[in-house]
């Protein structure tokens, strides 16, 4: 088994065992660095519909400093690519082929700051995901030609690992936030 597959495993047991839920305070420490970073307070936040014990990231769209942001979803296009599109709690979402809430496609649109789930993270600001590479691709992608993107991993503070295995395709995030603060 290689190296990364042992630490997902590892890791999505960890959380399932540890998971507990996260209030809109968490995103405290986030909003105080976009204050810093962005001029605007009506930003666009991509984040992603929690499953299998992930972060309530919901919780952002409690917080007083993000309620005029607009919100998007990830969707998992042709070829593996992934888009962002608008999303209100009150839209109806679909379900894909891995079995994750998607919203409707409209436009795509480009966020300021995304946020990334991730299974394990270390202190160099690596993430480990589930294996199929959409948010790298992405990142990849997009904040090369737009830097402006803020990118930060979303996670529980025990899920930090001692030194993850990267590669040339791996994303390195510009924050992890937990419940401890902003690393």
């Amino acid at each position: 088994m290689d190296h990364k597959k042992f630490i997902r495993i590892k890791s999505l047991n960890k959380r399932k065992r540890n998971y507990f839920d996260v209030n809109n305070n968490f995103f405290l420490p986030l909003a105080k660095l976009v204050k810093k970073k962005f001029r605007n307070n009506k930003l666009i936040i991509s984040i992603y519909y929690p499953g299998l014990h992930e972060l309530n990231v919901l919780k952002i769209m409690d917080n007083e400093f993000f309620k005029k942001s607009d919100f998007l979803l990830p969707v998992i296009e042709n070829n593996n690519n992934m888009n962002f599109y608008k999303w209100n709690k009150s839209d109806i979402l679909n379900i894909n082929k891995f079995g994750i809430l998607e919203p409707l496609k409209s436009n795509k649109v480009l966020p300021d700051i995304i946020l990334v789930p991730l299974l394990a993270f270390d202190n160099n600001k690596n993430r480990l995901g589930y294996g199929k590479g959409f948010y790298d691709k992405y990142l990849n992608k997009f904040v090369r030609k737009y830097k402006k993107i803020l990118t930060v991993g979303v996670a529980f503070s025990f899920q930090k690992y001692h030194n993850l295995p990267v590669n040339k395709n791996d994303y390195k995030l510009d924050h992890i936030i937990t419940e401890k603060g902003i690393l």
